[in-house]
């Protein structure tokens, strides 16, 4: 004879099993762990205030919860001198203020806090309008197992004026020496849109400071075999003015892929 028994409570993360008498008969009811996994949404800013409040509103949380995520936002700010910080506090963001300047400084402590906490995931978006964050959930529920997934601007699209010709050009450009240098196919080096696995961002070797971490990120995961799939993305104008210097940054970009060609390993910078 079969009972059914109507659990009074839900448990998550425990795995019990529980006796439970009637009519003579003991049956054995086993309760199995409700594995919530935990996702870390990284925010990197600099004067971002006229882009966080539309970029943090935009991000599909009630979705992600729905599929089962509980997830943490974090801003990761590299000095902002406007109101990003406080912002950032109001709409109840974790806030980390990194040491050093540049992007890729600010990312490796990012990165590193990720790895301290119990999460499963991360998912990073440059927060400058340029990213969609409604299209966070396809990206992170597309990572490869141990892997990385990477939003893909140059495969998908690309709204008027959201794109110089000359950065559209230099984005190309740069892919094809990366895969030239590496042999790992990539679809666009230098998209702000990544999502990893734990166990890839406990694997990246990286020690860059500015724009050139996401190069450095690929050629990582080059070297190591980590899987990367690519996502097709939207990509749009950005709020407020750019940052990222096409000819000074592209060069120090392309330095970096054929210096780490040559030193695949890199020595940590403080």
């Amino acid at each position: 004879m079969f009972f059914l028994i109507q659990p009074e409570f839900v448990f998550i993360g425990l795995k019990s099993s529980i006796l439970h008498e009637k009519w003579g008969k003991t049956l054995q009811v086993t309760l199995l762990a409700v594995i919530v996994p935990n996702l870390f949404i990284m925010l990197p800013t600099l004067d971002e205030e006229g882009a966080l409040p539309t970029i943090y509103s935009r991000i599909p949380l009630e979705e992600l919860k729905a599929k089962g995520y509980s997830c943490r936002v974090v801003v990761v700010d590299g000095g902002s001198t406007d109101n990003t910080m406080e912002i950032a506090r109001d709409l109840g963001c974790e806030i980390i203020q990194q040491w050093g300047e540049g992007k890729g400084a600010g990312m490796r402590q990012g990165f590193k806090k990720f790895l301290e906490y119990d999460d499963d995931k991360l998912v990073m978006l440059d927060c400058d309008g340029t990213y969609h964050p409604e299209e966070i959930t396809k990206i992170i529920e597309s990572v490869p197992k141990n892997g990385i997934s990477i939003g893909d601007r140059l495969n998908g699209s690309i709204e008027r004026n959201a794109m110089t010709s000359t950065n559209w050009i230099g984005n190309h450009l740069l892919t094809w020496i990366a895969v030239a240098l590496h042999g790992k196919p990539i679809n666009d080096l230098c998209s702000g849109f990544w999502a990893f696995s734990k166990q890839a961002v406990s694997r990246l070797q990286l020690n860059s400071m500015r724009f050139e971490i996401e190069a450095e990120m690929y050629t990582s995961c080059a070297h190591l075999g980590i899987p990367i799939r690519y996502i097709p993305i939207t990509y749009s104008k950005r709020v407020g003015k750019a940052k990222l210097g096409s000819i000074k940054d592209g060069t120090s970009i392309a330095r970096k892929l054929i210096i780490r060609r040559i030193f695949p390993t890199p020595h940590e910078e403080k």
